[in-house]
């Protein structure tokens, strides 16, 4: 593990791995650099780049300077870059990729390409008014320090069975969910915002070369988001995975990112 300080003086712990061309990998909510597939994709991307995989601020080995904003996050993906050489590919997943998007409007030159997967965004109306309900209890959650509560409104909104996140309440690992739980305000309220919808004003301003990825296997409205911010950003391509959902595994997805970066 590696340490550097960002801008406001918070602690980033991130790994590096690998030879090439530095990419930085962006996770979404309630991701560490060291939980789910990231190893593995960090792994079969690093026979092609120097892969910088980051635990977020407020997760894992990183710290947590407040008060939060977007910039600060930023700043941290700068730091990042700046540790790589200056400039660097990003790859973001989910509201990570969100997080990504305005890194690479913000920093510029800096992101010399940039590569999102299901960044979920949503235009529907019944869904913004959803996620507007999810937002208002999250935040009341949150305000009252009920991290447990805040964690299982986060797995009803993504669709697990009420029944499941009752066993997952007495699971191992969920105080490890709890410990991260006010990092969903950062993705959710702070960047994706209290609507949810495609920021089609800033992604028009993102003039680095960008793949816009969806599963083919996974919800609708991640098409129609992709399809939006393909058609918006100025030189985009969509892509989409066949048989992946949300879940995309780093068999699937690396032969692409790394087709796309090489290029």
């Amino acid at each position: 593990m590696n340490t550097l300080r960002s801008n406001d003086g918070t602690t980033i712990a991130f790994d590096d791995q690998g030879d090439g061309p530095a990419l930085i990998l962006v996770d979404g909510a309630m991701s560490t650099r060291s939980s789910g597939s990231k190893p593995g994709l960090s792994k079969l991307l690093a026979q092609h780049f120097t892969v910088y995989s980051y635990d977020r601020r407020g997760r894992g080995d990183s710290g947590d300077n407040k008060p939060y904003a977007v910039e600060r996050e930023i700043e941290d993906i700068d730091a990042l870059i700046d540790k790589a050489g200056g400039s660097a590919f990003v790859y973001g997943k989910s509201s990570g990729g969100c997080l990504a998007l305005d890194a690479t409007v913000t920093l510029g030159d800096k992101v010399k390409k940039l590569a999102v997967y299901e960044a979920p965004y949503n235009d529907d109306p019944e869904a913004q008014k959803a996620w507007g309900a999810y937002i208002k209890n999250l935040t009341e959650a949150l305000g009252s320090d009920r991290r447990g509560d805040a964690v299982a409104l986060f797995m009803a909104y993504v669709g697990v069975p009420a029944a499941q996140i009752e066993e997952m309440r007495h699971a191992p690992f969920w105080g490890g969910m709890e410990a991260i739980a006010p990092t969903l305000a950062y993705d959710h309220t702070g960047i994706m915002g209290e609507d949810g919808s495609i920021p089609t004003a800033r992604a028009a301003r993102v003039h680095a070369p960008t793949l816009v990825m969806n599963g083919g296997a996974g919800a609708p409205f991640m098409l129609e988001t992709a399809k939006t911010l393909s058609k918006t950003i100025p030189v985009a391509t969509l892509s989409t995975l066949d048989n992946q959902t949300h879940d995309v595994q780093p068999e699937a997805l690396a032969p692409v990112l790394v087709e796309f970066f090489a290029a």
